[in-house]
């Protein structure tokens, strides 16, 4: 497999810096785009294969200067949930104009395009009513899900109106090698493991009853290969989780079991973006269609994670 030259936004970020090293012996020249608002320069693999622009995806120049070269798109650059409540403007101008400039820009320039991956989100769902619930669903209650929603039917409409081949992905807490708890915005997990390495106490947000569908990067990473090559991701969207139920309470007991922490809890009242009690997807549809399959047992991605986490260390 060759893929040729590909563009990766938001490629110093924890999905976006995992797939460059997935994508590295598989691609002639990677391009990254990332102005490092939230993404780690030091996430970026050394390697002459890599052009790295510190921009953002709103730059017209830039994506006139990269698109032309590249044949596959991967869009992972967003504001995530946190920031856009805080400033719903700047998550607008990234999550939504930015993808939309990035899709324009796209037609435009790229002739040669084979596929754009669009990295979404099952925040979209919110608290949803359906469990596990489909790609059909949604449930927008917050700035980010509207973004990037709303971002997933631009790509549909250029799919519709110029053959632009897309696919959506829409990602549930996804966690593993990669995410560090120095990113103030990062997943429960990695925050958890940093507790635990401090001999501090976990800090969960409400009474850990809520629940959510957690996926390995490795399993995350495996999806995006299989819809870049497959033809009938084209156009489509999926799921991509674990489709089980995993309580907060039940996670700080797999943390504390892997790494040897004493378990102790702090319970703190719920943030703004806390607005989901149970998360389950179904994932049946990327396992029928492309064939993909959830090979890790949170039990085993914790366990990665924390070897991962000490060798870091």
């Amino acid at each position: 497999m060759n893929l040729g030259k590909v563009v990766v936004t938001g490629g110093a970020g924890f999905l976006g810096s995992q797939l460059v090293k997935r994508l590295l012996p598989i691609s002639e020249h990677i391009y990254i785009i990332d102005n490092l608002s939230t993404g780690n320069h030091a996430a970026i693999p050394q390697s002459e294969k890599v052009t790295f622009y510190k921009e953002s995806i709103t730059n017209e120049k830039v994506l006139e200067e990269v698109l032309p070269k590249v044949e596959y798109i991967f869009h992972f650059a967003c504001k995530n949930l946190i920031l856009s409540v805080e400033n719903m403007t700047d998550d607008f101008m990234t999550n939504l104009y930015g993808g939309y400039l990035l899709l324009q820009k796209s037609q435009a320039c790229c002739p040669q395009l084979k596929r754009f991956i669009y990295a979404s989100t099952t925040s979209i769902y919110s608290n949803a009513s359906t469990l596990p619930t489909p790609e059909s669903y949604y449930n927008i209650k917050l700035p980010y899900a509207a973004s990037k929603f709303s971002m997933e039917h631009y790509c549909q409409v250029y799919y519709q109106m110029y053959k632009l081949p897309v696919t959506i992905l829409r990602f549930s807490n996804v966690y593993g090698p990669g995410q560090l708890a120095t990113n103030p915005y990062c997943g429960v997990i990695a925050k958890f493991f940093e507790a635990a390495f401090r001999d501090e106490a976990m800090t969960i947000f409400g009474d850990g009853s809520q629940t959510r569908d957690f996926t390995y990067v490795e399993d995350a990473m495996d999806a995006v290969i299989l819809a870049t090559v497959d033809g009938k991701a084209i156009g489509n969207v999926y799921n991509v989780g674990s489709g089980i139920e995993t309580t907060i309470l039940n996670l700080a007991n797999e943390v504390q079991k892997a790494s040897g922490a004493e378990p102790r809890l702090a319970f703190a009242p719920k943030r703004k973006v806390d607005v989901v009690e149970r998360r389950c997807i179904s994932a049946a549809k990327i396992q029928q269609e492309l064939n993909w399959k959830n090979t890790h047992s949170l039990t085993e991605g914790i366990i990665k994670t924390y070897n991962w986490l000490k060798g870091e260390g």
